[in-house]
């Protein structure tokens, strides 16, 4: 349930950056995982290719760098650090 909720906001931000924009499409996406966010990399993928579907950030290319920081205060935290676009 927890994947799903930071899934859900994520795609929430990606749409709300999107249309502030204008932007055609979602190119690509940089997100930093937290090591206790319970993502790897392909589990990430994975979750981002099934949440996109549809959406302005299908297809989107994906950049993801992984903590392993448990000390992090954003240590269980999905953070979106760039979206990449076409306007």
């Amino acid at each position: 349930m927890h994947e799903a909720h930071l899934m859900e906001t994520l795609m929430r931000r990606i749409a709300e950056i999107a249309e502030a924009e204008h932007a055609r499409r979602v190119t690509g996406i940089s997100v930093w995982l937290g090591a206790l966010s319970h993502f790897s990399v392909e589990h990430f993928t994975e979750h981002f290719e099934r949440a996109s579907t549809g959406t302005i950030a299908e297809g989107a290319q994906l950049d993801v760098t992984v903590s392993d920081d448990t000390q992090d205060a954003d240590a269980q935290e999905v953070m979106l650090e760039s979206v990449e676009m076409e306007v």
